[in-house]
């Protein structure tokens, strides 16, 4: 089991490229495991730092989890509001309270994390 820091961008496609085969196999024996298991981590330690990936706005993730779940304006009642009240947060007039952010996180699952950051209008 050869590991070392993945420092550069060499280092990460050798990476990858060591824990390919690994995908296929249905049960890695246990040194195989431990190894793909730190490869990974160093894999992704190295794509946060180099490759990050913002959140999304968090009205585009409403609508986005809307258009999933096949929710429409009048289902966000119970969760946002009366429909007046939906357009304006879909619209991005009006922002989102606390307890909005509470309801969209518990009842359509919608990270905390996505919803807190502010909208970009």
């Amino acid at each position: 089991m050869n590991i070392k820091p993945i420092r550069t961008e060499q280092d990460y496609q050798n990476a990858l490229k060591a824990i390919e085969p690994l995908f296929d196999k249905e049960v890695l024996p246990p040194e195989e495991e431990d190894f793909f298991e730190v490869m990974l981590t160093l894999i992704e330690n190295y794509e946060a730092k180099h490759y990050p990936i913002d959140l999304p706005d968090p009205i585009e993730a409403i609508k986005f989890r809307m258009e999933q779940q096949g929710i429409e304006i009048k289902d966000l009642d119970g969760i946002i509001g009366k429909p007046n009240r939906v357009y304006e947060i879909l619209n991005k007039t009006r922002p989102l309270s606390l307890n909005m952010i509470r309801q969209l996180h518990s009842k359509l699952g919608i990270g905390a994390e996505i919803l807190i950051q502010p909208t970009h209008a």
